[in-house]
């Protein structure tokens, strides 16, 4: 009797499973679900097996793609360093070329504060509140990611300068402006619906418009 031939194995590399395919969709599952949790009860405060619960996944999952929680942790804060600056290279694509100094500035405030209150804002938080839990190399690799970001607000500043209409030195004032956009995260409330009789609260144009009245002088 002939004996049966081996099957041909298929060339190149072996097709991956299921859960293989889903390991990207997985992972970014459990950062977005890390950043809520981080967000709303704080690093501390918050288990692996939460995190895992929320997703719908097994209490030792999160192990499988992330080391410890705060690799979780940093995994979190470059995703959202990475969304700000994609969503920050947008709004500065969208921009005429000619458009003035004080105007361009104004649409980086502005965009600011829709990452800092707008949707899906859980991320930059958290890394404003949780950047003492991170060891120091996370920490230089965060450092170094808000570097870039920031980077390209420097030379809109030092257009302003020029013009005399910055209030202080170009380094200075970029870490002011920073320093008080990112802490409207501790005090900020949207403006109530137009069906709820309440006093009406600042919405974020009217932040940006606060923000360049603080920090710039009025064009001559």
């Amino acid at each position: 009797m002939a004996e049966l031939a081996e099957p041909k194995r298929a060339r190149g590399r072996p097709r991956k499973t299921e859960d293989e395919r889903d390991d990207g969709n997985r992972r970014q599952a459990l950062i977005s679900a890390a950043a809520q949790l981080f967000h709303r009860k704080g690093y501390d405060a918050t288990s692996t097996r939460e995190i895992a619960a929320l997703v719908g996944m097994q209490p030792g999952s999160p192990f499988y793609h992330f080391g410890n929680k705060q690799d979780l942790l940093l995994a979190v804060m470059v995703e959202g360093m990475k969304q700000a600056s994609q969503r920050q290279e947008a709004a500065r694509a969208g921009l005429p070329e000619d458009l003035p100094p004080r105007e361009q500035l104004r649409a980086l405030i502005r965009n600011q504060f829709d990452v800092l209150l707008g949707p899906d804002s859980d991320f930059i938080p958290v890394m404003l509140y949780e950047w003492r839990s991170l060891n120091l190399e996370q920490r230089q690799t965060i450092t170094q990611i808000k570097d870039d970001y920031e980077a390209a607000w420097t030379p809109v500043l030092q257009a302003l300068h020029a013009r005399g209409q910055l209030q202080a030195p170009v380094q200075l004032a970029r870490l002011m402006i920073f320093g008080a956009l990112n802490w409207s995260v501790q005090w900020y409330q949207p403006p109530a619906p137009t069906t709820q009789k309440r006093s009406p609260r600042a919405s974020l144009d009217d932040l940006t418009d606060a923000a360049l009245a603080l920090f710039l002088r009025d064009p001559t």
